[in-house]
Order: structure tokens, then C-alpha cells, then sequence
């Protein structure tokens, strides 16, 4: 069944229809975020719906915060591929392939 997955901060549905820093795949579920900011600190919360059995469930909050060092890590330059070996789509229907580039 059709799942689809909505992040919530801080008790406030996040609306990432306008926002180029932050996107959740709605393959994975997965919430990314470009450039963490300070005003992005906070509780973080997945929400995963299920259409077909009417249902919600909710993950256990994450917590966001800064690190205190300034330390930023290194993280070699990587491009995440996950396309599955072939993808089918009907025509005229639409299809989403996720690409992410990671890296500092």
C-alpha cells in the first residue's frame, strides 16, 4: 500500500512545499536538510499515513541540536543513488527518481 510521510517540528507540520533546504523522500521517509541552521534546533517527529488502511502513526521525537565545538565534521563528496533496476510508469502517469549529493 501507498504510503506517504509528513514531519512534524515542534508540534508544527513542517510545509516543505516552498522550502529548497529541507525535502523528505517520500521513498524512505527520510528528512534532509541542506544547511542546518540555528533556528532548525528542535524536536522532530515522522508521521507516516496510510490511505488504503485509514491509519497514522507517529515515530518517537528526535531531538536537533547544535554542536557546541563548531566542529562541522568532513564528509567526502558522495552522490546517493537509490533508483531500483528498472522503474515502470504507465503513460501519461508520473514518476519520481530521488538523487541526493552529499558532502562538505
Amino acid at each position: 500500500p501507498a504510503l506517504s510521510y509528513t514531519w512534524i517540528f515542534n508540534n508544527t507540520t513542517l510545509d516543505l512545499g516552498e522550502d529548497s533546504r529541507r525535502f523528505v523522500s517520500q521513498a524512505t521517509g527520510n528528512l534532509y536538510l541542506a544547511k542546518v541552521e540555528p533556528w532548525d534546533v528542535g524536536n522532530y517527529t515522522c508521521a507516516v499515513n496510510s490511505a488504503e488502511a485509514q491509519r497514522q502513526v507517529w515515530g518517537t521525537p528526535t531531538a536537533l541540536s547544535l554542536r557546541g565545538d563548531g566542529v562541522m565534521g568532513e564528509y567526502e563528496p558522495k552522490i546517493e543513488v537509490r533508483f531500483p533496476e528498472t522503474t515502470y510508469a504507465a503513460k501519461g502517469s508520473s514518476a519520481t527518481l530521488e538523487c541526493f549529493a552529499l558532502g562538505k
